[in-house]
């Protein structure tokens, strides 16, 4: 392994005997020697010298031979998977369509009469249940059903509610007899016609588009039944960078 040294055998390690010890031979005491005490271990010997044999090395099973896959089971596994990619895909589209029918729906915004608010070819996520169990109110942004002709769609916003009263003059909007706090439509989108006083009847809306110089709304074609209201605008989902929610 890199970083560590290796040696290439033990290390004989000595020991020398202090020269204050006595060592007795025969009957003359002497002075004893300097020794030198070997520590390496030497490898054991047999009586007769020869050194001892090394272990045998554990045996080893030989591996079993692997066992082919027929092509029986190849077709089955695959039609396993398919099945269950079948079911996956059922599932999700069984889904998608109970989200899209009863709870929410992708729209593309075409045109520009709700601009600056939201821009052509704007993708939004519209909320379909919410007015099952509650009313439109102002200032929603809304998807609806054409009323002159139902197979097309806008997006308006709500303005006035049934029982309203709603007067525009020189293009401020009056909802009874108070002026619309409409901060969203800059000056170059504002318009300067006249309409009304009218009163909604109940059950309908009163929509405007926020380019209001450049938008066909209930000015032009009366009010909006709420059959015809398909949802509320919760999300602009793309562009990504203007990506936001409404309230």
């Amino acid at each position: 392994m890199d970083g560590l040294a290796a040696s290439d055998g033990p290390a004989a390690a000595t020991a020398e005997v202090p020269h204050g010890d006595v060592s007795v031979f025969g009957s003359q005491l002497a002075p004893a020697l300097p020794v030198e005490v070997s520590a390496a271990v030497t490898a054991p010997v047999t009586p007769a010298g020869a050194p001892l044999a090394a272990p045998p090395a554990p045996a080893t099973a030989a591996p079993a031979p692997a066992r082919g896959i027929s092509v029986g089971e190849v077709f089955a596994r695959a039609g396993e998977e398919f099945v269950a990619w079948v079911k996956t895909l059922a599932s999700a589209a069984v889904y998608a369509t109970l989200i899209v029918t009863f709870g929410f729906q992708v729209a593309r915004v075409e045109g520009l009469s709700m601009a600056p608010t939201l821009s052509d070819q704007d993708r939004l996520i519209v909320n379909k249940l919410i007015y099952k169990i509650s009313e439109p109110r102002r200032s929603d942004i809304v998807m609806l059903y054409y009323p002159l002709n139902p197979d097309k769609s806008f997006v308006k916003r709500v303005i006035a509610e049934e029982g309203d009263t709603v007067r525009i003059v020189d293009g401020q909007v009056f909802v009874n007899e108070v002026p619309l706090r409409d901060d969203y439509v800059p000056p170059e989108y504002r318009s300067h016609d006249d309409w009304g006083p009218q009163v909604i009847p109940e059950g309908y809306y009163f929509v405007m588009g926020d380019h209001r110089n450049n938008s066909s709304d209930s000015r032009h074609w009366g009010m909006v039944p709420k059959r015809y209201i398909i949802g509320k605008v919760q999300v602009r989902w793309w562009p990504l960078p203007q990506w936001r929610m409404f309230q």
